[in-house]
This record gives structure tokens, sequence and C-alpha cells, in this order.
């Protein structure tokens, strides 16, 4: 929905989200007994499985949305609802329309849609700093098979992220949007040039 909103212009895409909730498959949602609910849309930006990029740029629109969400009757509400495949699938619910106007709220919602249109990123640093954090929660998962043959001081993860970042970039690079994950290869190949004895194999 989303990325649909952001190839219309503001007109076309004001008229193509509001009430889009009473076309949602197998969907119940709470508020829809409020006066207005027709001219509210739920815009869903990510969920449990999603990617580094639909979590950050799902932080870029919260943060933008934010001074939206003030007030006793605020033009958006941030929602999380159950799914079947996911667990639960989170957003906001946003007004479209107030009085037959356009709100601020959508206006700049329809701005952040059209910038990922143009460019899937909305801020370059935070995406940056997402995968440079879960490379390094998946390097002691990836070496898993191969960890236990070292002799590895407790800050092996961080030495061997900067050799490969030195040696060996290619095993940093972003795999299926969740990071780095180095084989058992580049790992070795760490290990080794860092020094690390492997353990001596019980007799």
């Amino acid at each position: 929905m989303s990325n649909r909103i952001g190839e219309l212009d503001l007109e076309d895409a004001a008229q193509e989200a509001a009430g889009n909730w009473k076309r949602f498959d197998s969907f119940y949602w709470f508020r829809d007994d409020i006066d207005d609910a027709d001219n509210w849309a739920i815009i869903y930006t990510h969920h449990r499985e999603s990617g580094l990029l639909d979590q950050s740029n799902a932080q870029v629109i919260n943060t933008v949305l934010e001074p939206f969400t003030d007030g006793d009757d605020p033009d958006v509400v941030m929602e999380s609802h159950n799914h079947w495949a996911v667990g639960h699938i989170d957003g906001f619910s946003l007004r479209v329309f107030q009085d037959g106007k356009i709100t601020d709220a959508f206006r700049k919602y329809h701005e952040l849609a059209e910038a990922m249109d143009q460019y899937p990123i909305l801020d370059e640093s935070d995406y940056s700093e997402r995968e440079l954090d879960a490379t390094y929660e998946n390097i002691p998962l990836a070496a898993y098979g191969v960890k236990d043959d070292y002799e590895l001081p407790e800050d092996w993860a961080e030495h061997v992220y900067d050799w490969l970042s030195n040696h060996r970039c290619h095993a940093l690079e972003n795999v299926d949007d969740q990071g780095g994950w180095p084989d058992e290869d580049d790992l070795r190949a760490a290990f080794d040039a860092l020094g690390y004895q492997e353990v001596e194999a019980a007799c």
C-alpha cells in the first residue's frame, strides 16, 4: 500500500488511502466505530520477520509522524495487529481527510512515500548502523560450527569483524537484508590470522 501511495500525486493518493482498511481480507479494525472511519487509512510498515530496510524506514516514519500522535483526537495512531503468518504486523492509522481537506499528517506521510518510491532508504545512517549491529550479532551465530575448535578470547567477535573488514570485506556483505553472515572458511581464516590456537582433539 505504501509503495502505491508514493507513485500517486497527493490528491489521488489521498483518495486511494482513505478507507483502505475496508478492502483488507479477513480484517477487523477495533476502531471502526469512530465517527470519521471512512476518512482514515491503515498503513503497515513492518512485521516480526521484516528485514533491516523496513525496520529502518519504519523508525524514520514513526519519528516524522510522532508530532501528529499528540492530543485527545490525534491524526495518527500507532497500531500493532495480529497476523497469522508473522505473529504481528505494525504501522499506524492515519486520518487522511478532515472537513473535506487533506490533513497535514497525510501530506507528511505522502512526502515520505514519494521519497521511498524514488529511493528505498529514508535514512542511510540509520540503515548502515542497523547493518553493522546485525552483523556483529550474526558473527557468533555464523561461527557456531567452528568456534569451539579454537581458544577464543571474550572479545573475539569484535576482532574477527575488524579482520574481515580489512581483509575479506565480502564476508560482511548484507545477506537477505539481515546483515553480514561470514562463512566458516572466512571465520577460520580470521581465527588463524589473529593467532587463536586450535583446541587439541581429545585422544
